[in-house]
């Protein structure tokens, strides 16, 4: 297929309207749905649109970076912003990380036994609840850690089960 401004152009302004209007309500929490979800796929739009409209306008496109210093200050900048964003804040600890991250941590290396009473079940119920929904927790003193290693997606399981709705 030959890449055209005909499509590649209407790509990156729409894919840019999307991540704009997502990315602004996520900033402010105010996302609700599926907003986080199409801003981190559907950003792949963005870069395809992004890959097209250089290709159909590349020669407009080189021209910023070989004539114009404007052009390569900004494109300079941006990836000096771009490799600071790849540094730890100073004081930043290991084992830090944002609120829901340490929330995560902290569920998933507690002992079932120390989880149980924040479900309001007892320990051997939420072991069954647990086991039930493909999540085999050895015994009271083990953890969630143990049982299901780094699997994000077991660990939403379990917390789902032990504070979703039952």
């Amino acid at each position: 297929m030959k890449v055209s401004r005909e499509w590649a152009t209407p790509l990156t302004i729409g894919s840019f309207t999307l991540m704009a209007v997502t990315g602004v309500l996520m900033f402010f929490h105010l996302d609700s749905g599926l907003n986080k979800t199409a801003h981190e796929w559907l950003g792949w739009l963005m870069v395809a649109g992004v890959a097209a409209h250089a290709a159909a306008n590349w020669l407009g496109f080189k021209r910023y970076f070989l004539s114009s210093r404007t052009g390569r200050g900004i494109m300079a900048v941006s990836l000096l912003v771009l490799a600071g964003s790849f540094v730890s804040p100073p004081g930043a600890q290991e084992g830090g990380g944002s609120p829901p991250q340490l929330a995560i941590r902290a569920i998933t290396q507690a002992p079932l036994a120390q989880l149980a009473p924040l479900t309001g079940r007892p320990v051997e119920q939420l072991q069954a609840d647990l086991a039930a929904a493909g999540i085999a927790v050895e015994g009271p003193q083990a953890t969630l850690a143990s049982a299901v290693g780094g699997n994000r997606e077991q660990i939403g399981k379990a917390i789902g089960v032990m504070f979703g709705k039952r």
